[in-house]
């Protein structure tokens, strides 16, 4: 099943539930720190091979057993990643930022602080998957 999408002025057709919806979100994004956003996928994406991305609220939305995290594309000035129960993730992760009873926020401000945050995205993603298989 095909679907559209619209992200900066530009329409682009995506096949649904696959990586490639993801893939032309990116093309079709104008934003100044993209390279970013490119890494932190590339980071969560990699940190276990469970974990799936789609498109969802418009944006790209990583995902095993539930919503684990999506882009917030509308911050200019840092990368902001929601998780979006990342109160409920198990274990001490100083990268979550937030003190709500939900939603968690990591925030990346350059390519240095993104790998320089690495293993700590890392840690929270794979703290997700083991929480959602009840280890």
């Amino acid at each position: 099943m095909a679907g559209f999408l619209f992200t900066s002025l530009v329409w682009y057709e995506t096949s649904m539930g696959t990586g490639s919806e993801v893939d032309g979100w990116f093309r079709a994004l104008e934003h100044p720190l993209k390279a970013e956003m490119e890494r932190v996928r590339e980071i969560v994406l990699g940190a276990d091979d469970r974990v799936t991305e789609t498109i969802k609220w418009k944006t790209p939305t990583f995902m095993y057993e539930g919503n684990i995290a999506s882009f917030n594309p509308r911050a200019k000035a840092h990368v902001s990643l929601l998780f979006h129960t990342g109160a409920s993730i198990p274990g001490n992760h100083s990268l979550l930022e937030g003190g709500g009873e939900t939603a968690r926020y990591a925030r990346f401000d350059d390519l240095d602080d993104v790998e320089a945050k690495r293993g700590q995205l890392e840690a929270v993603v794979r703290a997700w998957c083991a929480m959602k298989d009840g280890a």
